[in-house]
């Protein structure tokens, strides 16, 4: 199809303004340029969800705890006894057992389906929550689009806010959602990306569900069914890919098989 040099020019100038509009929603360091990058970025996103996202993000405010909790992160430079202890291994590999008996049905479904025992999935539900009991107090979506704003890992953020987004319209994500101080939501700690990826079931806040999307992602990450997932075995590999710290590695092993220890 024929189209004259002025609509050449005017498609340019729309694709350049496009352009320009993206580019605009830029990063920042501070709280001062926070309201307008996001103004920015919702302008963009209007094109890509509907209605009951635009107004989460809408209401979304900057994070200063998020920035302080992302500022102060120093990894774990603690020995395996010390971040045992601190975490409260032997509790969490007493609770597991308890939870692995009482609801054995559920265990079953999973290992079933999975291919992942019961251990490593109540070691990681009980360290990342205490089995639900602590999932955070932030607004999660807030903190999610702070550090999306914030120029330190603005790309990685700026995913894992889109992937929120598509979450709160698919309904899986409430608006005022609450969570950790990077997003991390449910009851073992998804952030918006992974559920996108990962999630089944629906909300994470629900500890079946949440129990499920973990062993999917496990599975995912080369799980084998029946192998071991000690240091060294080869389901100790899908560990590590839900947590870069060798120590926090090294703990959903050894705590997963006290829980799985009589079975």
């Amino acid at each position: 199809m024929k189209r004259s040099w002025m609509h050449i020019v005017a498609i340019a100038a729309a694709l350049l303004g496009s352009t320009q509009l993206v580019a605009a929603a830029s990063c920042g360091n501070g709280v001062s340029g926070f309201e307008t990058w996001k103004r920015q970025f919702s302008e963009e996103a209007r094109g890509r969800f509907g209605a009951t996202a635009i107004a989460a993000l809408d209401g979304t405010h900057y994070n200063f705890a998020t920035i302080g909790a992302d500022r102060g992160q120093h990894g774990f430079h603690v020995s395996l006894e010390a971040f045992l202890a601190r975490r409260g291994g032997n509790v969490i590999a007493s609770r597991g057992r308890a939870l692995r008996r009482s609801q054995a049905a559920l265990f079953d479904s999973i290992e079933q389906r999975y291919g992942v025992p019961p251990g490593p999935l109540l070691a990681i539900w009980g360290m990342e929550t205490g089995f639900g009991a602590i999932r955070g107090n932030q607004d999660a979506l807030s903190a999610v689009a702070t550090l999306a704003y914030d120029c330190r890992r603005s790309a990685y953020f700026t995913d894992q806010l889109n992937a929120a987004l598509k979450l709160i319209e698919s309904g899986v994500l409430a608006p005022g959602a609450r969570g950790s101080m990077h997003g991390e939501i449910g009851q073992t700690q998804f952030l918006p990306k992974t559920v996108l990826e990962y999630g089944v079931g629906g909300n994470l806040d629900n500890s079946a569900n949440a129990l499920r999307s973990t062993a999917n992602f496990l599975k995912a990450h080369g799980w084998q069914a029946g192998a071991g997932y000690q240091q060294g075995q080869p389901n100790f590999a899908a560990i590590q890919a839900w947590n870069a710290a060798t120590v926090y590695e090294q703990a959903i092993a050894i705590v997963g098989q006290k829980i799985d220890a009589d079975r």
